[in-house]
C-alpha cells in the first residue's frame, strides 16, 4: 500500500492536512468579518486596543516609512501606524477579502485613502519584491498561518536592510494557575459570546483553540531568529496573555 507523505497541521484541536488549513481559516474569517471588530472589544474588554497602542509605542513609526501589515484584516494596525508616523504608506494584506471589505468601510480608511493599499494575499507567499518595506507587522494573525516559519521567512525577504518585524499575538501566561483560569474563561465564555454577538460559536471555538496550540514566547522567539532577524526580543502584555515579538533585518 502506498504511504501518503502529506504533512499535517493544527486547526484548533483538530489535526488536518496542511493543504486544508488556509481554506478553513478563510471560512472562519468570512463568517466573522462583519462582527470582527465588535467581538475583539467584547472578548478582550477593550484591552486589545491597549496592546495595539503598546505595539506602536515600541515600534515608534517614523515619517515616510512603508508598512506591510499582514493579516491586517480591517486595518486597525495600519491606521494606528499612519497616525503615529504622520506620513508614509501602509499596505494591508489579508487572505480573506471580506475582512478587507469591512476595513474599507471604516472612516479612517476614507481619510487615509491615498496612503493605503488593500491586497488579498498569502503570508507564506507575499506578492511583493525583495526589500520593499521598512516595517512588517502581523497582529493576532500568525497563529492562523499554516506554516508560521514560512511567514517569518517571507517577512525577512520583503523587508529592506534595517527594516523591522513586529508580531503581536496571544501567548502563554508563565503561571500555571493563572493560565488555567484564563483557559476556563476562554473556552467557556468566548464561544458563547461568538454565538450571541456574531451568531457563530464554532469559529470562536476555533480561535480559542488556536491560541493554545501556538508556541510559547521563547519558542516563537527562536523562530524569529531562525528567519534571520537580529536583536530579537519580546515583551509580555497583561502578564503574557499576549506578547510582542520584535526583530531587525540587519
Amino acid at each position: 500500500m502506498a504511504q501518503s507523505d502529506d504533512k499535517t497541521t493544527h486547526f484548533g484541536s483538530q489535526t488536518i492536512p496542511e493543504t486544508e488549513k488556509a481554506g478553513r481559516v478563510q471560512g472562519v474569517f468570512n463568517s466573522v468579518a462583519s462582527k470582527y471588530d465588535v467581538m475583539n472589544d467584547v472578548m478582550s474588554i477593550g484591552i486589545h486596543r491597549i496592546w495595539k497602542d503598546a505595539m506602536m509605542d515600541w515600534l515608534a513609526p517614523r515619517p515616510g516609512q512603508r508598512l506591510l501589515d499582514v493579516a491586517g484584516g480591517t486595518g486597525d494596525i495600519s491606521f494606528r501606524f499612519l497616525k503615529r508616523a504622520g506620513s508614509g504608506h501602509a499596505t494591508v494584506l489579508d487572505l480573506t477579502e471580506p475582512m478587507l471589505v469591512e476595513g474599507r468601510k471604516r472612516a479612517e480608511a476614507e481619510q487615509m485613502a491615498t496612503s493605503l493599499d488593500w491586497v488579498v494575499g498569502d503570508a507564506m507567499a507575499l506578492p511583493f519584491a525583495d526589500n520593499s518595506f521598512d516595517v512588517y507587522t502581523i497582529s493576532f494573525g500568525i497563529r492562523n498561518v499554516t506554516r508560521p516559519q514560512d511567514a517569518l521567512n517571507e517577512a525577512f525577504r520583503v523587508l529592506r536592510p534595517g527594516g523591522r518585524l513586529m508580531v503581536l499575538e496571544f501567548s502563554q501566561l508563565p503561571n500555571d494557575g493563572l493560565q488555567k483560569l484564563y483557559d476556563l474563561y476562554s473556552f467557556t465564555v468566548i464561544p458563547r459570546m461568538g454565538q450571541l454577538i456574531a451568531g457563530d460559536r464554532d469559529s470562536y471555538q476555533y480561535l480559542v483553540e488556536s491560541i493554545r496550540n501556538f508556541p510559547d514566547q521563547d519558542t516563537f522567539l527562536d523562530m524569529v531568529r531562525q528567519a534571520g532577524f537580529e536583536q530579537a526580543g519580546y515583551r509580555n502584555l497583561s502578564m503574557g496573555i499576549a506578547a510582542l515579538h520584535s526583530g531587525w533585518k540587519l
